[in-house]
């Protein structure tokens, strides 16, 4: 499938089964099964490689998939980006074995995996697990340990997890990452986190007593976590943020652009002819745009490797978080009363914009990060 086309689905789906069910999504802060389905049926295998029968698709359609799903519900276009920073991981070295059980059904829409990498305790340095991985006598792997916020938590078909890599082999200090069977025994599921925001995406605790998975489902080689990170996991993660939180900055935008083209004073003139209204809908719209651009640059250099990938990746989720926000404010503030109703789909908007700010990496350390790259200093030092 071309990447225009695969757009396209998106917003097929977002428009027929994601935006008649977000309000409900949100107040019932329930995970969206029907949504979650669609997108997994026509898009499951969007980033998986076309040899194990997906489309073969990377960040740039990571980011406009989100940009589409995003407008109609950032609960759903977050559960689905999950998933595809999932499928990627999985992808990046994936043996025979993790092809044929993995993914293979994640191509054919049979299958939905997610990230498993936040613990309690580790705050937003979520590349630095506490959770251990140990091989057991007939050479199968046990994890110990807890994670927090896992996102389509007690729905996945699998998880993709961080540990501490403590093989006789490894040295000490390096990390892992493995997948892990939603039927494995032993898995222990929390309950689910409730936030005043992003109510749909099924954020739970799991830990892991003991828990033991076959060798096969270590991914690439013990003490490879950290390539994992920033080679799949961040730039993945970045754009599947970035472009469900460009996908709420647009919407807010055309709320305000459509309230505006109907809305009449009592004297019978339409608000668009204001000119205040006018400057204020067209520094909304610049503000909008241009984040896009950067986006999309961002994915696009990010696959090309080239030089600017780093500080365009970790830039594009930050500036989205302020972008997000402030479209959303200032849509408020045009529509007025309107708008501030709790029947309003901006107050919704309102409080999945938030979130941005607060999904790591913060905000706070990407524009470290982009410091950083553009001075060549460590990432992870200082």
């Amino acid at each position: 499938m071309e990447l225009g086309t695969a757009v396209s689905a998106a917003r097929e789906i977002a428009e027929e089964v994601l935006r008649p069910q977000a309000a409900a999504v949100d107040a019932e802060q329930r995970w969206p099964k029907e949504g979650m389905a669609a997108l997994l049926s026509r898009l499951g295998g969007l980033v998986v490689p076309e040899h194990s029968g997906g489309m073969g698709h990377g960040l740039l359609a990571v980011a406009q998939v989100g940009e589409a799903t995003g407008r109609a519900c950032a609960s759903t276009s977050i559960c689905f980006g999950m998933h595809l920073v999932g499928s990627a991981v999985i992808s990046a070295q994936a043996g025979a074995v993790q092809r044929e059980r993995y993914l293979e059904p994640i191509a054919a829409g049979e299958h939905l995996t997610t990230l498993a990498l936040s613990e309690p305790g580790t705050g937003g340095e979520f590349w630095l697990p506490q959770t251990r991985m140990e091989r057991s006598g007939d050479g199968r792997l046990r994890l110990t340990g807890s994670k927090s916020f896992v996102t389509n938590g007690g729905h996945a078909d699998s998880y993709v997890l961080s540990t501490v890599a403590v093989g006789p082999r490894t040295p000490p200090g390096q990390f892992s990452c493995t997948v892990v069977d939603a039927a494995t025994p032993g898995l222990e599921w929390g309950s689910e986190w409730h936030g005043f925001g992003m109510r749909g995406n099924a954020s739970r605790g799991l830990e892991l007593p003991g828990v033991e998975i076959p060798a096969e489902c270590l991914l690439g080689n013990e003490g490879d976590e950290i390539w994992y990170v920033f080679n799949v996991v961040a730039p993945y993660f970045l754009m599947a943020m970035a472009g469900t939180y460009l996908g709420v900055a647009a919407a807010a935008l055309e709320e305000a652009r459509s309230h505006l083209l109907r809305r009449r004073t009592r004297a019978g003139r339409v608000l668009a002819g204001n000119p205040v209204v006018q400057h204020r809908l067209g520094t909304m719209w610049a503000r909008v745009e241009r984040t896009r651009r950067l986006i999309y640059h961002a994915a696009a250099e990010a696959e090309l490797g080239g030089p600017e990938a780093l500080p365009g990746l970790a830039s594009a989720k930050a500036e989205i978080a302020d972008a997000a926000e402030a479209t959303v404010n200032d849509a408020l503030t045009l529509l007025g009363g309107i708008g501030y109703g709790t029947d309003s789909p901006l107050q919704r908007m309102l409080r999945d914009a938030r979130a941005a700010h607060v999904m790591s990496p913060v905000t706070d350390v990407l524009r470290v990060w982009t410091g950083k790259a553009l001075l060549d200093e460590p990432l992870l030092e200082g």
